[in-house]
């Protein structure tokens, strides 16, 4: 067991008398005069406290990925699991288990060890799912990279996670990945070799087909052998985190991590071998290898790949295309959709459900998103990657306010309380504070950063989100913000969403996000990046004007921006602390 592991029971298996984390119940049968003598071992929570447990008729499972590709290709054999329209590529899960069989072969014949790591620098493409698959078959650890990341970035993680191989696409976009390979290579003293994945191999790199010889001399049986050695809590994938707040770490997950948690979001959709989901989201993030690839294989739900990277026309193209009953998305991709000069040419009537995630989705947009595209039974997630990643989601027929102004409920076998980030007291129900979950989900820790480790894992495991929550008396949850983008002007705590809400009920604009910068005179002051709608003609006066009257005059931004794009991470994610660093030089002392 590698040292940098937290030390951690294995997760409880559910028995009769219920799911881990449910209260006890006393035994009936005890008499008042011995009740009356019976010390409680820990205090009675009042019930007003911010804490939930959820409960569970589900069980845990405890299955390595590679059970699941196995049972998958047993139980929907010839059914289609992924579909690629970019690459013209059609997979049955049969097929899907074959290519990840062999190329988990040739990982072996190699030679890497149960626990070696590899790394995929790689937009989406069939190969990427195909080595996720084959990787956890082979046991060994992948580290998922972040496409945008350059030369250094990418050395940093290669050289941090100690990969022996690091599998590549030859280019992305108009970037032609050449120097950075040979860059990257002095920086980790532990790569061995580049693998090119997608395109031509030249320069002296192997392509995934040369890769692919090293399956001749491993038979069958010692694959099996391998995977019989492999345990459901060894780690699977090493994920450096999205770097909205800064310097990434490497959170690392496990088989019973990532395939629970999977299972849990796929029911929440009531997925079936009937859905087809389609999948513009990055595949380096949980978001596309957990909700999407392992949730679909447990559920035999199709795939549906639209390019390499997110595009709002490829994607209702898949969607009218291949008759999609589930997307998955973030805000800014649906208001990409939605405002898309053909988007009323296409047909999106077989939507269904999905998932929306990694930022809040504004009121106005969400109902364009059930009106327009179909989604009615859209869910909320929330949650990190360092929880394999979601922690709450909401549910199938929860009302649009529910959808707008909460992420949902608690997901099973899971606890989640909201405390004091001074004091660590778990605060009263309506009350905001820090977010902070325990359970199966939670990561084994950062990649060899054990002070990482315990600063976001306390000694009773609870797992510190730093995002800022409300429980509200149904149980619903309501992000209201990350602690370090609270603006304070003048002692007044403001909530950048608050005021990006208003702005969204405005036509003219198109997203928007609100941070806080340095103030003189109010120590913060509110400024806003606002993208315009394509027709819009305004002035930053005439928005301020029109904040008038509708939000408070102190959370009225000082300073108006218009922009074309955000600084944003390959997961969808804003970069607020980027949007500052920029606004504080542009402003000076």
């Amino acid at each position: 067991m590698l040292s940098w592991f937290q030390s951690r029971k294995p997760a409880e298996k559910t028995g009769a008398t219920g799911s881990p984390g449910a209260v006890c119940i006393a035994d009936s049968t005890l008499s008042s005069s011995s009740t009356d003598a019976i010390e409680p071992t820990q205090p009675i929570l009042p019930e007003n406290l911010a804490y939930a447990s959820a409960p569970a008729d589900l069980p845990l499972v405890y299955k390595t990925v590679g059970q699941c590709l196995d049972e998958a290709a047993t139980n929907y054999a010839d059914l289609e699991g992924l579909v690629n329209l970019s690459e013209g590529v059609h997979l049955t899960f049969a097929e899907m288990q074959q290519r990840a069989n062999d190329l988990a072969r040739a990982m072996i014949g190699y030679g890497l060890d149960k626990g070696d790591r590899i790394a995929l620098w790689s937009p989406n493409c069939t190969n990427w799912i195909l080595l996720q698959l084959a990787s956890a078959k082979a046991g060994v650890i992948l580290v998922t990279v972040n496409p945008a990341y350059r030369a250094q970035e990418l050395g940093s993680v290669l050289n941090h996670s100690g990969a022996r191989i690091l599998y590549s696409a030859r280019s992305f976009r108009d970037r032609d990945f050449s120097d950075d390979f040979t860059i990257a290579r002095s920086a980790a003293p532990s790569l061995e070799s580049i693998v090119v994945i997608t395109g031509e191999s030249s320069d002296g790199f192997e392509s995934l087909k040369d890769f692919e010889r090293h399956a001749h001399n491993i038979s069958t049986d010692a694959l099996r052998a391998r995977e019989l050695s492999l345990s459901a809590e060894d780690p699977i994938n090493i994920q450096y985190t999205s770097g909205t707040t800064g310097q990434p770490k490497g959170a690392t997950l496990t088989h019973h991590n990532m395939v629970n948690n999977a299972i849990f979001i796929g029911r929440h959709q009531d997925f079936t071998a009937s859905d087809r989901l389609c999948l513009p989201v990055p595949l380096f993030h949980c978001f596309g290898n957990v909700l999407g690839t392992l949730s679909a294989l447990i559920y035999g739900t199709t795939i549906v790949m639209p390019g390499e990277a997110f595009d709002p026309k490829s994607t209702l193209e898949a969607i009218h295309q291949e008759r999609c009953t589930a997307l998955y998305s973030v805000p800014m991709m649906f208001i990409a959709i939605l405002n898309h000069p053909d988007f009323a040419n296409y047909d999106l009537s077989s939507l269904r459900t999905g998932v929306s995630g990694a930022a809040p989705c504004p009121a106005e947009v969400m109902k364009d998103v059930v009106a327009k595209m179909h989604m009615t039974e859209l869910t909320i997630c929330y949650g990190m990657t360092e929880t394999s990643p979601i922690s709450t989601q909401t549910k199938i027929g929860d009302d649009l306010e529910r959808q707008c102004e909460t992420v949902g409920t608690l997901m099973p076998h899971l606890e989640c309380k909201i405390v004091n980030p001074a004091t660590g007291q778990i605060v009263s129900r309506g009350e905001e504070g820090e977010y902070c979950v325990r359970g199966y989900s939670v990561m084994a820790g950062y990649w060899q950063n054990p002070e990482a480790t315990s600063s976001a894992i306390d000694s009773n495991g609870w797992m510190h989100s730093g995002d800022l929550a409300v429980m509200r008396d149904d149980g619903y949850i309501k992000i209201v913000g990350r602690a370090k983008d609270i603006i304070i002007r003048g002692g007044e705590n403001i909530q950048p969403r608050d005021v990006e809400e208003f702005f969204h009920t405005l036509p003219e604009v198109e997203d928007v996000q609100v941070i806080g910068v340095p103030d003189e005179t109010y120590g913060e002051a509110v400024c806003a990046w606002i993208k315009l709608t394509t027709k819009a003609d305004t002035t930053s006066e005439a928005l301020q004007a029109a904040c008038k009257g509708n939000i408070a005059t102190f959370k009225i931004p000082k300073h108006i921006r218009f922009v074309e794009d955000f600084p944003m991470t390959a997961s969808g994610k804003v970069q607020k602390f980027r949007m500052r660093e920029i606004m504080t030089e542009e402003l000076g002392p």
